[in-house]
């Protein structure tokens, strides 16, 4: 398969091609997704195909406006809509009861399903186009850091798909946060782009999924991408170092060996002789710090480095969702300083 590059003109085209089965690469404020027509499981069987993804693991059905809510969900409550009207286009995923014409596959045979309007013009523009619901996972291969350019996803669908869409650099740099609206209190099972301060203040106590701070067991299902399977994760080993910049920056710089690759805050760059160096942003400024850690992640796919260390942002605000992005990547190894 040839995946064509196309350009933010070409919503007819990129249209047509969900319409008719195909796969698309998409751009949104938080990552490139991998989009397919969300009524077709033929068309998103392939999104597990290209991906590797596991079956088990469910889609986020991407709509352009809260008016497609009542179209392909059942019981939606008031406070969806107004967690709409304030955060939405925007980086947040309601989980919501499925309708009956959402197939299995979109939901791993849940009865629920992850719904989201992007905050992205070209690709609302797309799915109007096409009259559907795309359903679209981060446009990467399974388990690898998300891609936040078009030349990020060609990477790794380049012959699997049948086009990207460039929509120029992602603006948030981190998947949607996912919200449960079907349990109450509502419930965080992903961190992302709206804080959990900011749900807090629409929906009032906001319950925070265990799934986010640990590994998930074995046996038990995940009800939202992103929170069972190991994730964002370059090709060698990463440990993430929690605590205080300078105490973080210090263990790292005693403890990480000649040649080992480090993500860190910008202004402990140069205290790291003989690594390879990937800038995550200021140490006070976590926005900047979600738009550079998949970039820092993948950049070291490209070296030879036999271990990452990474220095984590404390937990507030949308440091929770780099906090979280940078643990799944270590397979939750964490060391504090």
């Amino acid at each position: 398969m040839n995946t064509k590059l196309l350009t933010q003109n070409d919503i007819a085209e990129a249209a047509a091609i969900l319409k008719n089965g195909g796969l698309v690469g998409i751009p949104t404020e938080t990552v490139y997704g991998l989009g397919a027509n969300g009524l077709d499981p033929e068309a998103v069987g392939r999104i597990f195909a290209a991906k590797g993804r596991p079956q088990d693991n469910p889609l986020i059905l991407h709509v352009p406006s809260a008016d497609w809510l009542s179209r392909w969900c059942v019981d939606v409550p008031d406070r969806a809509y107004r967690l709409a009207e304030r955060f939405w286009p925007g980086p947040l995923t309601m989980i919501l009861r499925r309708g009956p014409e959402v197939p299995d596959v979109v939901t791993a045979g849940l009865d629920t399903v992850g719904m989201r309007c992007p905050d992205h013009p070209v690709t609302r523009a797309i799915i109007q186009a096409a009259g559907v619901p795309v359903a679209a996972p981060s446009g990467n291969t399974s388990g690898r850091p998300s891609p936040t350019t078009a030349a990020h996803m060609l990477e790794d669908m380049d012959g699997k798909i049948d086009a990207i869409v460039d929509g120029g650099p992602c603006a948030v740099g981190v998947e949607s946060a996912i919200v449960d609206l079907t349990v109450d209190p509502p419930r965080l099972l992903r961190p992302g782009g709206v804080t959990l301060e900011q749900l807090r203040e629409v929906l009032g106590q906001v319950e925070v999924d265990a799934a986010v701070v640990r590994p998930m067991g074995a046996g038990e299902r995940p009800r939202a991408p992103g929170m069972k399977y190991r994730h964002y994760a370059p090709r060698a080993p990463v440990t993430v170092v929690t605590g205080e910049p300078e105490n973080s920056a210090a263990y790292i710089a005693a403890h990480a060996n000649e040649g080992d690759g480090v993500i860190c805050f910008d202004e402990f760059a140069g205290g790291f002789p003989g690594k390879s160096v990937e800038r995550l942003g200021p140490a006070q400024d976590k926005g900047e710090q979600a738009r550079r850690v998949f970039d820092a992640l993948r950049a070291f796919d490209s070296t030879a480095v036999p271990a990452i260390w990474a220095q984590c942002p404390d937990p507030v605000g949308i440091g929770l969702a780099v906090a979280n992005r940078l643990n799944k990547a270590a397979g939750f190894h964490i060391v504090e300083a």
